[in-house]
């Protein structure tokens, strides 16, 4: 199976980054093909119909077809005022959207997979925003695995590699991607 993990953070050292990376080392090593698509590195303009009228942004279209051809969706998100973070919610409302004739809305979506994981300094580790991106991914079509997992305190849980530190946190993460099928 073909896995697209996206995390949802803007910060370069970002938790939910080092989460990503994780998560497509546990993949690989559950015999998947990954793709890491990095919102941070797109530069994606902010979502505006007129916008999108005069010129769909070519990265927009890019990161679409790099959804499209995935078979399940990772997303690493921590939580903004108990959500998702603009940068992940723009994401979603780019590539949501048709950009050329004949294609429909949500063809990223539709009838996908998808796990969500989440990782936060505060105790919850970002469960409250994974409520919110469970909603949104649910209304536009998207399966979203019941079994998910957020890391409380994470600043504490990662080396200076990047690695997870718990190894309960890394057979979590096992379990959330397994269930992709």
């Amino acid at each position: 199976m073909k896995i697209a993990i996206i995390p949802g953070s803007a910060r370069k050292d970002s938790v939910n980054r080092k989460l990503a990376l994780v998560a497509a080392s546990v993949a690989k090593e559950l015999g998947h093909e990954v793709d890491v698509i990095d919102p941070r590195v797109s530069m994606l303009p902010l979502y505006d119909q007129d916008l999108e009228a005069e010129a769909f942004p070519a990265v927009a279209d890019e990161i679409k077809a790099r959804m499209k051809s995935a078979d399940a969706l990772v997303f690493c998100s921590p939580e903004y005022n108990s959500s998702v973070t603009p940068l992940l919610k723009n994401l979603i409302d780019w590539t949501s959207r048709p950009s050329a004739e004949g294609e429909n809305p949500l063809e990223a979506y539709s009838g996908k997979k998808a796990a969500l994981l989440a990782a936060s300094p505060g105790a919850l580790g970002g469960l409250r925003g994974l409520v919110a991106l469970c909603s949104i991914l649910g209304n536009i079509g998207v399966w979203v695995s019941p079994k998910q997992h957020a890391i409380g305190a994470a600043y504490g849980k990662f080396d200076d590699a990047g690695q997870l530190t718990d190894p309960r946190d890394l057979d979590q993460i096992r379990v959330v991607l397994a269930a992709l099928g």
